[in-house]
């Protein structure tokens, strides 16, 4: 069975706010990420006890953990006890909200001063901390997800591969999006957008888990552009139905970045807008899975 999630800090900052829009979707779960722009690992812990208490009064629960550990914005440099010591507050937080998956990434690309990516990217440095961050999580019984983003494990196909491969306990979450919002750093300057139908093709056999997302990159000027699933070049209807064909069996987490961008503070709007973003998200993908086939009802898709 496939069942449907959102990153719902995109819907609102406030859990209240999030809370209201997944189950406006009949949904009951998320994708847990941030609450009133705090990452859940950096929560007081006061605060992350009311949002345990509202989430289990609301009956939504966590199918994955967002958490920043090793994402872009942090150097392979870093402190690695600090680092481990938001592993470790991870750890805590997801046994108790009982989230099975936990998203980490690669660490940053490295850059020259030009913004060119550095031929030394100390891959192998990376590969000894991801390894003992994912073997931590997954002694306590939670799957490491890298994710294909804009770090040194999303710079091409072949360098998530490098990863995967040389950390067995590590899974892919594949983002649908990512591919086609990324420069292809496997090919020479000026880096065209990497090919959403290779990297799936290519990366397939390790996904564990898939966020939807739909957009492109101008590869002249890098602006980033966002839309509903299946109005953009980036294949999200053939990926599904791929998946559906070759029994994928997991979860879809929505993440429209149309209202709202994580990672760029510049694109925000008013919350209305940015529910209605949210909501319309959800019944899009809804529609996409009834045209191949599939039966959704209350967060839940079934092969009829």
């Amino acid at each position: 069975m496939i069942q449907l999630s959102g990153f719902a800090d995109e819907a609102a900052e406030s859990l209240a706010g999030q809370i209201a829009a997944v189950k406006e979707l009949g949904w009951s779960y998320i994708e847990a990420r941030s609450i009133d722009g705090v990452n859940i690992h950096d929560l007081g812990d006061e605060a992350f006890n009311v949002a345990c208490d509202t989430l289990a009064r609301e009956g939504i629960k966590v199918n994955c953990f967002g958490s920043t550990i090793a994402n872009w914005g942090k150097s392979v440099d870093e402190d690695f006890g600090a680092t481990m010591a938001t592993v470790e507050r991870a750890i805590s937080r997801m046994k108790r909200l009982g989230a099975p998956m936990v998203r980490i990434m690669s660490y940053a690309i490295l850059l020259d001063e030009a913004g060119a990516p550095k031929s030394d990217q100390k891959a192998k440095k990376r590969i000894e901390r991801l390894g003992e961050i994912c073997a931590r999580f997954a002694a306590e019984g939670i799957v490491p997800v890298h994710e294909n983003c804009f770090n040194y494990g999303g710079m091409s196909w072949r360098h998530t591969v490098e990863l995967l491969e040389a950390i067995p306990s590590m899974r892919l979450v594949f983002d649908t999006g990512n591919p086609g919002l990324t420069p292809d750093l496997f090919k020479p300057a000026p880096y065209p957008n990497q090919d959403v139908m290779e990297a799936w093709t290519h990366l397939k056999p390790y996904v564990a888990h898939i966020h939807v997302k739909d957009g492109w990159r101008d590869s002249l000027t890098g602006a980033e552009h966002y839309v509903y699933p299946g109005d953009g070049p980036c294949h999200v209807e053939e990926i599904l139905g791929d998946c559906v064909a070759s029994g994928y069996e997991g979860w879809l987490t929505i993440e429209p970045h149309m209202a709202v961008v994580f990672h760029d503070a510049s694109v925000h709007s008013p919350e209305t807008r940015r529910k209605a973003v949210f909501v319309e998200y959800g019944h899009r993908l809804e529609a996409m899975l009834r045209r191949l086939g599939l039966k959704v009802e209350a967060g839940r898709v079934s092969r009829g």
